[in-house]
């Protein structure tokens, strides 16, 4: 049961920024997915509204328990979205070359982003026993790095390589906070530089390794694989200041423009609302993310600070990748934008995160 003091100190700002942003995205969708034949909402909004419905019963369910009670399951949690990860690889069918989905009739699961939140609860939990700030070496972070592997692992093999690197830097939101000297991260670059050479020649299939070549140069395949991205950026170029109106978007209702309700629906806000409408959505989610730094700055205990940090992380990276993506200015590489892109799975997470983040909020009181 809730307590009245928590329901007096109720975070409305977060609450209101998310409801703002999401009734945008559907909007947006409604246009993203506008059939000119029929006035009725498209099967994708309807998925969307479902998920909504679902969503928010999971943020009401994260927000009503105190997350201090949560820290306790934070394990068993991040454990079972690890078991459902892994059972992609057995029981998901392929879908455009990787094992990511889980089919239950009419119903999809992407289990990777739920292990987004159970990442965070995670590390949370573990930077809270063995605190950031007390981490000098290298070797010290041996913890959290296992912590990150085993979802990451898992995401490598559904061959999922766009939200193994989302994951990847979703745990590496907390490397602010530790105190290894430079030099020490000088040497894991050049590491990484050697992982990245063994990736692109071992690890990534033919259509990666092509999608990542468009980016460096979109015009070696205009009517194919570089096509999404020219798209994109005609679509954005087109909405000038003001945009060219709502459901009046030529690159999106005539169908120019592949995957718009998914990956690119940033461009249909920009052909529709311009630069100014843009600007105003894109300040709306700076808000919110500066809002989730100020409960994370507020809470009473390390385990709140390093939830809200983790959660503020799981919509600050998967945004700038998208609209690098929209913008030509990163390969095109499947991430979504959260609270706006179509994504029942990626819809109901988010709301679970805001749920955490309004949890650590309304409870600074509570000590």
């Amino acid at each position: 049961m809730v307590d009245r003091r928590v329901l007096q100190n109720f975070d409305w700002v977060l609450l209101g920024l998310t409801a703002t942003l999401v009734l945008l995205g559907l909007g947006n969708l409604v246009s993203a997915t506008h059939g000119a034949a029929s006035g009725d909402l498209s099967p994708e909004v309807r998925r969307q509204l479902l998920a909504l419905g679902l969503g928010s019963l999971g943020l009401l369910a994260a927000f009503a328990f105190d997350y201090r009670r949560i820290e306790r399951w934070a394990l068993p949690i991040y454990f079972a979205c690890c078991l459902l990860l892994a059972s992609t690889l057995v029981l998901a069918p392929v879908t455009r070359g990787n094992r990511a989905w889980l089919v239950f009739g009419p119903l999809r699961l992407q289990p990777s982003e739920l292990a987004k939140i159970g990442l965070v609860l995670a590390l949370a939990w573990t930077f809270h026993r063995h605190p950031a700030s007390d981490i000098r070496r290298l070797r010290e972070l041996w913890r959290p790095a296992l912590v990150v592997a085993l979802p990451v692992g898992l995401i490598v093999l559904q061959k999922d390589m766009g939200v193994a690197l989302l994951t990847l830097l979703v745990g590496a939101t907390y490397l602010p906070f530790v105190r290894v000297p430079l030099r020490a991260w000088i040497g894991v670059a050049g590491a990484a530089a050697l992982a990245v050479a063994g990736l692109w020649s071992f690890a990534l299939a033919d259509y990666q390794r092509q999608r990542i070549l468009d980016f460096l140069d979109p015009g070696r395949d205009p009517l194919a694989s570089g096509y999404q991205a020219i798209q994109s950026k005609i679509a954005i170029g087109s909405g000038g200041l003001l945009g060219k109106g709502y459901l009046a978007g030529t690159q999106t209702q005539l169908r120019f423009l592949p995957t718009q309700h998914t990956d690119f629906v940033f461009s249909v806000l920009a052909e529709e609302w311009g630069f100014v409408g843009s600007a105003v959505v894109l300040g709306l989610y700076l808000t919110l993310l500066l809002w989730g730094l100020v409960v994370a700055s507020r809470a009473r205990d390390g385990f709140g600070t390093m939830l809200a940090v983790g959660i503020v992380g799981c919509f600050l990276w998967p945004a700038l990748i998208n609209i690098a993506m929209v913008l030509g200015l990163a390969p095109v590489i499947g991430v979504t934008f959260p609270l706006f892109s179509y994504g029942g799975s990626s819809l109901i997470a988010s709301l679970v995160g805001i749920g955490l983040l309004l949890n650590v909020s309304m409870r600074r009181y509570m000590f």
